[in-house]
């Protein structure tokens, strides 16, 4: 009921944002064309605003929206963050129903808490997840006998899904056509300024300027670039090169996705747009780590990328896991997917995963926007609802 409550609440603050705004040109530039930057544009034009999209690459979602292990949570991977877990929790059957010509869900999704290191029992991963509502079921003895015993205190089957990015990819396209909302590709978001009227200048890498009532920061790594250009103060943030190797699963494996909580452990996810399977690790998926905050030198984290040596970690990741379940041992490397992840550092303390929304302390006009996961976009809608009826009301007085 509450829930219930919620959503009418937020569909009526967005409806009245909508007729109030629809009575002026509101123009919005977004920086930044992944999942994240197309569905803002669409929030936006349905609210009555005029958003335009600028992608620094040649396509749509062609980095971290693409290059991530296409998990939709449900919340079980986060047993230390209670906001983290029951906001994946709320989201995941509205991102499934949304989204569901990209949602791939005929896998089983296993849980498992292991003996040793784990920084919660099974016991309490249980009780946490009766708490938010995620289902948990015990695993059959056909699974269960998969994984070492000495090593793995309990197994469950949960409720979880993966998205296949060229499909998602293809919607975001879909959307951003019948919504008429223009896109620039090849072209960044610079900078941005006032000018002598105090109107916001959006600066394009073209060379180009675009009067804007709002610009929407939403580059993922790239978010200390528009910052810098703006001469504005930057966004403390943590960048590591990770590394998600793919592989061809054993035939007893084909079907099973696992997730070994919850500590320095494994997961194994469906990536459904190349057929194969992303193997990841917490200790051995992160290659080398830097961090951006205010009074640092800022340096384009993708030119970093670029000259940063890549070599495979997977010789470390399956020995590990393959402890755990020794099938795994017989698994077939094809390739390795290599990006930039960006995350807040205070999520170090209970691996939370909270949006970032900022609007800039100097210049409020820009917002600054991040996800952790997928499905944080729509915590995103509600953020922007937010602000949005705060400038109707502003444009109403």
């Amino acid at each position: 009921l509450l829930s219930a409550l919620c959503s009418l609440l937020s569909a009526l603050c967005s409806l009245l944002s909508a007729l109030c705004l629809s009575l002026f040109m509101i123009n919005v530039v977004i920086a930044g064309g992944g999942f994240f930057g197309c569905s803002i544009a669409v929030m936006l034009k349905r609210r009555g605003l005029h958003p335009m999209v600028v992608e620094a690459e040649d396509e749509l979602l062609t980095r971290a929206s693409r290059v991530n292990q296409a998990r939709v949570h449900g919340g079980y991977h986060y047993p230390r963050s209670l906001m983290t877990a029951y906001r994946s929790r709320y989201n995941y059957a509205r991102f499934k129903d949304v989204y569901r010509e990209a949602i791939v869900d005929r896998f089983t999704k296993v849980y498992g808490v292991s003996r040793s290191f784990s920084k919660v029992t099974a016991q309490q991963f249980a009780v946490f997840m009766e708490r938010i509502g995620a289902p948990l079921s015990p695993a059959p003895d056909r699974v269960r006998g998969m994984f070492d015993d000495r090593l793995t205190e309990s197994v469950w089957i949960a409720e979880e899904c993966a998205f296949d990015c060229s499909l998602l990819r293809e919607r975001c396209r879909r959307d951003l056509e019948q919504a008429e909302i223009p896109v620039r590709f090849s072209t960044r978001v610079s900078g941005a300024r006032r000018d002598e009227k105090g109107t916001v200048i959006a600066e394009l890498s073209d060379g180009s300027e675009w009067p804007v009532d709002l610009i929407i920061n939403a580059t993922y790594s790239g978010l200390n670039l528009l910052t810098q250009g703006a001469a504005l103060p930057a966004i403390p943030l943590k960048h590591e090169l990770a590394e998600m190797a793919l592989v061809k699963l054993p035939t007893e494996l084909d079907g099973l996705s696992v997730t070994m909580m919850c500590g320095p452990f494994f997961s194994f996810m469906p990536y459904p747009s190349r057929g194969l399977t992303t193997l990841s690790h917490v200790r051995y998926t992160p290659h080398v780590q830097w961090f951006e905050k205010a009074g640092s030198e800022i340096k384009d984290p993708y030119a970093r990328y670029a000259q940063l040596p890549k070599v495979t970690n997977y010789p470390y990741m399956i020995t590990d896991a393959a402890r755990y379940i020794p099938a795994l041992a017989s698994a077939e490397y094809v390739d390795s997917l290599w990006e930039v992840k960006t995350l807040l550092p205070q999520t170090e303390v209970d691996d939370g995963r909270p949006i970032l929304f900022r609007r800039d302390p100097v210049m409020p006009e820009l917002i600054h926007v991040m996800g952790g996961k997928i499905d944080n976009i729509f915590d995103v809608e509600d953020e922007l609802d937010a602000v949005l009826l705060g400038k109707a009301e502003m444009l109403k007085s």
